[in-house]
């Protein structure tokens, strides 16, 4: 078997396939699992090699587990409980109830695996919906608030959905004692990370961290994760559960924007071939024999879904903003996808109900990315409302401020200035000596790389009133020039050059004014020699 024509195959297809999809918004998830398909059939790959290949790519979802996880902070758990704990709880279990009925009644499944179906159903995309919310701008609309809280809790969901598929599928007939057991092993787990995190970890990262070298402080996260991951592996639980608590207990240090940044490129990729390797599963003699029952399965699915969504949310809210709730978690995620996969290989679904399934849900995430882009417009048809509804609550992100970037001696007049006239700023610094030095100053600074489009989306550069750019270095200058421009093209962007060379770095990028350093001294200093000639030579105070 030639595996490099494998890879350079399916490498070709997925940046082929994704590059027409986003044309049309359709997310990539649907582009790597189509590369699998073709991949699939042109080299008949089963067996083996997909298996071999699926262990590797299971970390992608080890990954995304974890910067879950850095999301999950209590802090952020407070301010949203309604929506988390509450709309959340009622969403997934009488979605599961609906779902796992019909999977039981109407379709034939065992107990075991109608409970897996239900559950892995009512789960929604949170990667389709929080890329479309950000998008429109309505991440802090009612429905948008109230879908993010729902998805939050469906994402805390997975883990023990992961860990019923490994009782429902263990020999073991003593069901008490392996529920004991697993409280055990759960509680070691979670202390160990815990006091490894609580007590160890931090001075670790800090003391890696002064080394200002990206390449160590990436490889003792990526040793973090799998070696977290392995704990809770030796214990019998699933990789995701230990990247998961991994990710919590670095929730609350400095640390984590700059550890969500970095991983990002790593946990998109693993998750593009974990994702090439569900579509390997798919079998097209399956789907072209069930294409009717791959799209009635799709639509009841959804309808299903958007009902029993839309009629509990009618009792806690405007009925505009329930159904536009209901339409953007109407869709299937790409957990469900994995939920699937692993019930399939631990025997609880039958191999044609798994293809089925697998298949309708790429067609509900299809459809559901049309259903995000005219969500108003559809809620305008039913609950008409002549002005939008639209809060944004104080505690859910950064709005009318001024994003200064970089903490040089630049960086620290400019803050000291924007505090002076009662301004509300943020610092990002990527350097861990000056953000130490801005927070002993009482600084509102994180430690974070402002060329990173993730971490501009997180402090909320579109929603700025400015970003000023004090950086020292010129390829960090463009650098954060252009993830400003594909972030926030609209910002007022502000930017300091040592030099005219400098300056044109940044030339057709989104930057309202250029300072360029040299040339304001030289302006500075004539004006000073000229005063100082008429004057007589007269001292002039410092600047």
């Amino acid at each position: 078997m030639d595996y490099l024509s494998i890879i350079l195959l399916a490498t070709g297809l997925s940046v082929l396939f994704n590059s027409i999809l986003k044309r049309f918004e359709i997310p990539t998830v649907i582009g790597y699992i189509l590369t699998g398909v073709v991949v699939t059939t042109i080299f008949h790959l089963h067996g083996d090699f997909t298996q071999q290949l699926h262990h590797i790519a299971e970390f992608g979802i080890v990954f995304l587990m974890f910067t879950i996880g850095l999301e999950f902070s209590f802090k952020h758990l407070a301010r949203m409980k309604r929506e988390v704990f509450l709309y959340g709880t009622l969403q997934l279990l009488l979605s599961a109830a609906v779902f796992g009925f019909f999977a039981y009644k109407m379709a034939g499944m065992r107990f075991e695996g109608a409970m897996i179906t239900g559950l892995a159903l009512g789960l929604s995309s949170t990667a389709i919906v929080l890329k479309m919310l950000a998008e429109s701008g309505q991440m802090h609309a009612p429905f948008g608030r109230k879908a993010v809280g729902i998805l939050i809790f469906q994402d805390m969901a997975v883990i023990p959905i992961l860990l019923m598929i490994t009782i429902f599928s263990s020999r073991s007939s003593d069901l008490e004692s392996m529920l004991l057991q697993t409280a055990v092993d759960a509680v070691a787990v979670a202390i160990i990370i815990f006091l490894v995190g609580r007590y160890l970890l931090e001075w670790v990262l800090a003391q890696i961290a002064r080394t200002n070298s990206t390449e160590i402080f990436l490889t003792s996260i990526l040793l973090i994760v799998v070696g977290s991951a392995q704990l809770a592996h030796f214990f019998g639980f699933s990789y995701s559960l230990g990247a998961f608590l991994a990710g919590m207990m670095l929730a609350e240090t400095h640390y984590k924007y700059k550890i969500e940044a970095e991983l990002v490129p790593f946990r998109d990729i693993l998750l593009g071939l974990f994702f090439v390797t569900v579509g390997m599963q798919i079998d097209l003699d399956v789907v072209a024999r069930n294409i009717g029952w791959i799209l009635l399965t799709a639509v009841v699915v959804m309808s299903l879904k958007f009902a029993t969504v839309f009629l509990f949310l009618r009792f806690f809210t405007r009925p505009r903003v329930a159904l536009k709730t209901a339409l953007a978690l109407s869709q299937v995620g790409e957990f469900a996808l994995a939920v699937f996969a692993l019930a399939q290989a631990n025997q609880l679904l039958d191999a044609r109900i798994t293809q089925i399934l697998l298949s309708a849900i790429i067609v509900t995430m299809i459809l559901s990315v049309f259903i995000l882009a005219h969500v108003r417009d559809i809620a305008d048809r039913f609950f008409p409302e002549p002005q939008p509804e639209f809060t944004r609550p104080e505690s859910a992100g950064f709005t009318n401020h001024v994003i200064i970037c970089g903490y040089g001696p630049l960086g620290r007049k400019v803050a000291a200035e924007l505090k002076r006239q009662g301004v509300n700023y943020l610092i990002l610094e990527h350097d861990i000596h000056r953000m130490e030095e801005g927070q002993k100053s009482g600084e509102p600074i994180f430690f974070a790389n402002a060329a990173n489009e993730e971490v501009l989306r997180h402090f909320g550069a579109r929603e700025a009133s400015a970003v000023i750019v004090a950086v020292d270095n010129a390829k960090h200058l463009r650098l954060i020039c252009e993830a400003l421009d594909a972030v926030a093209p609209e910002a007022n962007v502000v930017a300091k050059a040592k030099t005219r060379s400098e300056a044109e770095l940044v030339m057709g990028l989104n930057v309202d004014h250029v300072v360029i350093e040299s040339e304001e001294m030289a302006k500075l200093l004539v004006a000073e020699a000229m005063r100082c000639r008429l004057f007589g030579g007269n001292r002039a105070p410092m600047h």
